[in-house]
């Protein structure tokens, strides 16, 4: 036989070849086509597929389907998995999970020594509504990295251990430090805090350096500061509040127990926290101001000096001595015992008015000793008295009318119960004799004591709300 008798059957036979081909490698394609619709996909990693899977240097069927078969059970990812070859040509039946386990499979098989062609007939299943699986995966998963990572967590926890037992230290040596200059103990406190911040925050950078959390350390670290004026909007007005209180506890304008004035409140100071001051008014209430009004608001302090100028206006008649009247309202003054002699009282004209000529009256109270109200009130009835006895007259500006030229007044003597003449007014006096000497105090005015000591006694007795460390220290 010559070539060209065997060109044409060999020609045939590689064109039937190149036909037949095709269409098996197509057959499993379609199948995978219709598996994908069929399937979902996974968040787990596709496993990879080797090159080539030996088996021997020339492997039969029954040692590949041995071998793969081998290969599927041991992954784990499939139910029931089968494996038959026939004449080179592998057949995988069963079914797995998840899409890419089945190309896998078929992967696998293909690159297996002596393997012809693979039919994967691997069914995907489809999960359930409610699967668990994963959820069930993910714990098993964080609960692996917990074990993995508890070491260093208690490292973590080790090294803030010694920082917070540093920062403590640090703390209380430098209030230990600082208390012999600075007197304030909130101040002092503060601080403390200061000194101990920086310490503590290094601590918990290293902590969570050491577990591994290098990006949140360097959140914390560097969102420190954002943090702190995100809390400084929106607590403004406590941290106010809080930097009046070491303003007030440095600057001391006030000592507990004195009688102050701040924002229309007259009080005694009886505590002074950090978020406020409190008072007990002279009508025994209870006020908490702010101490951001406190320091803002003008403060008249009552106690700060001990002596408090009083004053006080009389008016006397145009027909009487204003010399004489000024000479007998000193006198009073000089005279009482609650009166201070340094400084020295006054007496001054203070007006002509329409009915009367009004004095204005100075004198000054040791107001620890003595209440400045109760010696007014004494000081205005001794010259009511004194003015009686001297014959300097009081007239009533809304009453009092003047004439000039005088009135002529005829009284009967017939009258009834009516005496006349200046002899009749004189027997009157001699018979109720002279007048007694009245006390610089009286009964209603008390002993003109200052009622400081009585609202401390109600103090005491009274429960202070906000009780709580005071700023200021005792009196």
């Amino acid at each position: 036989m010559n070539r060209s008798s065997l060109f044409l059957p060999v020609t045939l036979l590689i064109i039937a070849c190149a036909c037949v081909m095709p269409t098996q490698a197509q057959a499993p394609t379609t199948n995978e086509t219709k598996d994908a619709a069929a399937s979902k996909d996974s968040n787990t990693v596709t496993p990879n597929v080797p090159e080539t899977v030996a088996v021997e240097p020339t492997a039969d069927d029954e040692a590949i389907d041995e071998r793969l078969t081998e290969i599927l059970r041991a992954t784990e990812w499939f139910e029931s998995p089968d494996v038959r070859v026939d004449k080179g040509i592998v057949f995988i039946t069963g079914s797995t999970a998840h899409k890419k386990y089945k190309d896998w499979a078929g992967g696998l098989a293909g690159k297996t020594q002596d393997v012809v062609g693979v039919v994967n007939r691997i069914d995907v299943l489809e999960p359930p509504v409610w699967d668990l699986r994963p959820a069930r995966m993910e714990l098993a998963s964080m609960a692996k990295e917990f074990t993995r990572a508890l070491p260093l967590f208690v490292l973590g926890g080790v090294v803030l251990l010694f920082t917070w037992l540093a920062a403590t230290y640090a703390s209380k040596f430098s209030r230990s430090a600082l208390r012999r200059r600075i007197k304030s103990e909130l101040l002092n406190n503060v601080l403390g805090y200061v000194v101990a911040f920086p310490v503590l925050l290094f601590g918990a950078y290293l902590a969570l350096r050491v577990t591994g959390l290098t990006r949140l350390a360097a959140t914390v670290v560097g969102g420190t500061g954002l943090v702190g004026l995100i809390i400084g909007i929106a607590f403004r007005d406590i941290a106010e509040n809080f930097l009046a209180s070491i303003l007030i506890s440095t600057r001391r304008p006030f000592n507990m127990g004195d009688l102050i004035e701040v924002a229309g409140q007259k009080g005694f100071v009886q505590h002074v926290s950090t978020r406020g001051t409190l008072l007990m008014t002279l009508d025994g209430n209870h006020v908490k101001i702010p101490n951001s009004t406190i320091y803002k608001e003008t403060i008249v302090n009552y106690t700060a000096n001990p002596n408090v100028r009083m004053e006080m206006i009389v008016g006397i008649g145009f027909d009487s001595s204003i010399a004489r009247a000024q000479e007998i309202s000193l006198d009073v003054l000089r005279e009482h015992e609650a009166v201070l002699d340094d400084p020295e009282p006054l007496v001054l004209v203070e007006k002509l008015g329409a009915a009367t000529i009004d004095l204005r009256l100075y004198f000054w109270v040791n107001g620890q000793k003595h209440s400045a109200i109760k010696v007014k009130s004494a000081v205005i009835r001794l010259i009511k008295r004194a003015f009686d006895q001297n014959g300097i007259s009081m007239p009533d500006e809304a009453r009092e009318v003047v004439f000039p030229n005088g009135m002529d007044i005829r009284v009967s003597r017939s009258a009834p119960g009516i005496a006349t003449g200046t002899q009749d007014n004189a027997s009157v006096a001699d018979q109720q004799g002279p007048e007694p000497v009245e006390p610089a105090a009286s009964a209603a005015e008390g002993n003109l004591d200052s009622e400081v000591d009585e609202i401390k006694k109600q103090a005491k007795q009274s429960r202070q709300p906000d009780a709580g460390e005071n700023l200021i220290g005792p009196e």
